[in-house]
């Protein structure tokens, strides 16, 4: 039976790295590796940074912060980057945030690139980064018009999608982290 989302949050015992996706609750592994948490939060502190910098409207969040996508579907993205104030409430970001950075484990790399995937460019998200540091690989979609699929090493830079219109780009290479 699927749940919803009043559903799910009224279960106690789920901890805070559950997700709901389409009814179905799936329990994310309780512990990310260094490397994993390094990444996440190094980069996170670089988008913030460079958000600050340039007097911008966005915001960047990493897990464990909810977001609710529809009324069956509550995700744990490693980081967003949401952009419209009013869709956060005290509990969670309500709507589709602009960009989605997962980091992939290996007891959940075939969620992030297939099953996260499908449900991240359906609703409504601009870009979404696969960060697959095993392979030392980052799978960059940019969703919309082109639909573009981009493919990059840990020492090669990209340019964030959703700032590539600014003055000043947001560029990254994960390796420099």
């Amino acid at each position: 039976m699927p749940y919803t989302v009043d559903e799910f949050r009224a279960l106690d015992d789920l901890g805070d790295r559950a997700e709901l996706i389409d009814g179905i609750i799936y329990d994310m592994s309780p512990s990310t590796s260094i490397r994993h948490k390094r990444i996440s939060g190094r980069l996170s502190t670089f988008i913030r940074n460079y958000i600050n910098k340039n007097h911008g409207k966005c915001e960047a969040f990493e897990a464990p912060t909810d977001v609710k996508l529809n009324e069956k579907t509550v995700v744990i993205p490693d980081i967003f980057v949401a952009c419209d104030p009013d869709n956060f409430d005290d509990q969670q970001y309500n709507g589709a945030p602009d960009w989605i950075v997962e980091i992939v484990s290996p007891s959940n790399a075939v969620h992030d690139f297939k099953d996260k995937l499908f449900l991240y460019k359906s609703s409504g998200v601009r870009e979404y980064w696969i960060i697959d540091p095993m392979n030392e690989k980052v799978l960059v979609y940019r969703f919309g018009n082109s639909n573009v699929t981009e493919f990059y090493t840990f020492d090669d830079t990209i340019t964030v999608g959703i700032y590539s219109d600014n003055s000043e780009t947001l560029d990254i290479c994960i390796r420099d982290l």
